[in-house]
């Protein structure tokens, strides 16, 4: 049984992610057309490997092409701050 709302989550944190390697490594953009409707994918998550073509179906526009992006998965995150301090009051 899907669970929508766990899908959704994994969704937008995969798509942030995304967002910030391409960021990150502009060159891998150039793989990608312009307008293309990416379709993120899981190696070994059936469930949100199909849940995640579904949704693209939905959006993609008539003649759009489609471009599969495959991530093995996500790193442990790890916290940005940089030197925190705790001040006792």
């Amino acid at each position: 049984m899907l669970n929508t709302e766990i899908l959704e989550k994994k969704h937008a944190i995969l798509v942030a992610e995304f967002d910030r390697y391409i960021v990150e490594h502009p060159e891998f953009s150039k793989k990608i057309p312009k307008n293309a409707q990416i379709i993120l994918q899981v190696y070994g998550d059936d469930e949100y490997n199909s849940w995640s073509i579904q949704l693209a179906n939905k959006q993609r526009e008539p003649g759009q092409k489609v471009v599969y992006v495959k991530v093995k998965g996500l790193k442990p995150p790890k916290s940005r701050l940089i030197k925190p301090e705790v001040a006792l009051l």
